[in-house]
């Protein structure tokens, strides 16, 4: 049966209308046909963006992420032995779940947004206890994901879609090894403006989800295309009414190496246990209109009672000039991103081999709603 759904799942995405180069009207609008199969289905997979140099840099970097990661869960020590990366961090950082679990799913986390729990297959004999699937603020541990998060093509896509002054979401990085990797139950992301009197299919934003390995339809997240217009979805009712939670309408994000996914973050979307041989490391950050950030009291689990004023979201969006620089320095080929709410102090903001050191804790001002 499962088998069956993954196959029927691929073939369904395959065949939507939704992928190819990133591109641009004349006007530097983002091309018709793209935005409106965004508009339609919520996702878009943009195919090639990370050349193969860009790709072999994250990969070096994640695994220096992984081995610098604390041994286990709470330990002041990595692999060897040394004060692990994260260590006096204020705000969450490594996630750990046990193999093929679902730990949001059916629990109070993130505000309760995930309402119904997946399937959880049994681990092979002799698989870790526990293990990393999501790290948090991962700007501070990548000069790769830093440079990433600078990408021009990708910044014009979010000024096309959220506008000039667009304003940063959060990073993270999913780590999704073979026979081991978590689930993430079904969910809309977003707390604050479902009742909003102008709410619309762009309210809550949306996520870059750059693939390192690819994705296939037993590692990668799956969508329920079209719900990112319908407003708050009653997620408990959906998988009672298919009898499963394999829900017959959803599709799968198929993707290749350097292939990155805009996924509207209405979208009701998740992702299964990882039974699979293939690894999945997706490099995933978002970013947000102003006007549904300005003012606004925080929905995110690091600043659930701050106001987002002018000055905090100038402050956050100083990541944004901090990546182009950094970007700038790796690829000096490329025509940079200017960032228009930062564009006369740009070169206030440059990457040098502290940065990294000085991004600590730079999540606490996580702009989430």
């Amino acid at each position: 049966m499962m088998d069956k759904y993954f196959d029927d799942g691929h073939a369904r995405a395959k065949a939507l209308k939704n992928r190819g180069p990133i591109r641009f009207e004349r006007d530097g609008t983002l091309s018709r046909d793209i935005s409106d199969a965004y508009s339609e289905y919520g996702f878009y997979i943009f195919e090639s963006v990370l050349a193969s140099d860009e790709l072999a840099d994250i990969k070096a970097d994640v695994e220096h992420i992984l081995n610098r990661a604390p041994v286990q869960k709470n330990a002041e020590s990595d692999l060897s032995g040394n004060t692990p990366l994260g260590f006096g961090c204020e705000a969450p950082t490594f996630f750990w779940a046990p193999p093929l679990s679902d730990p949001f799913g059916a629990t109070d986390a993130a505000g309760g947004r995930h309402p119904v729990k997946m399937p959880e297959p049994k681990a092979e004999k002799g698989v870790t206890d526990d293990a990393i699937f999501l790290i948090l603020g991962s700007l501070q541990f990548s000069n790769a994901c830093l440079r990433t998060y600078g990408h021009p093509e990708l910044l014009r896509v979010a000024e096309a879609i959220n506008g000039s002054d667009f304003t940063p979401f959060n990073e993270a990085l999913f780590i999704k090894k073979p026979g081991i990797g978590a689930s993430v139950a079904w969910h809309q992301d977003g707390l604050t403006h479902w009742d909003s009197e102008d709410f619309d299919e762009g309210t809550h934003g949306f996520n870059f989800m750059a693939q390192l390995y690819g994705s296939t339809a037993r590692n990668g997240v799956w969508v329920v295309p079209g719900t990112h217009r319908l407003g708050k979805m009653d997620i408990k009712e959906m998988v009672n009414l298919a009898g499963t939670e394999y829900l017959p309408d959803a599709v799968p994000m198929v993707c290749g190496p350097g292939d990155v996914v805009i996924s509207n973050r209405q979208l009701v979307h998740g992702s299964f246990a990882n039974t699979s041989k293939d690894e999945r490391v997706t490099v995933n950050f978002g970013f947000h209109r102003r006007k549904s950030v300005l003012g606004v009291k925080a929905g995110g689990v690091h600043n659930a009672e701050a106001i987002y004023d002018e000055a905090r979201i100038l402050k956050r969006s100083q990541v944004i000039s901090l990546a182009i620089n950094a970007r700038k320095q790796r690829f000096p080929h490329e025509e940079s991103f200017c960032y228009q709410p930062l564009a006369s102090c740009a070169d206030d903001h440059r990457w040098d081999e502290n940065t990294l050191t000085k991004l600590k804790d730079y999540n606490l001002l996580d702009l989430s709603i």
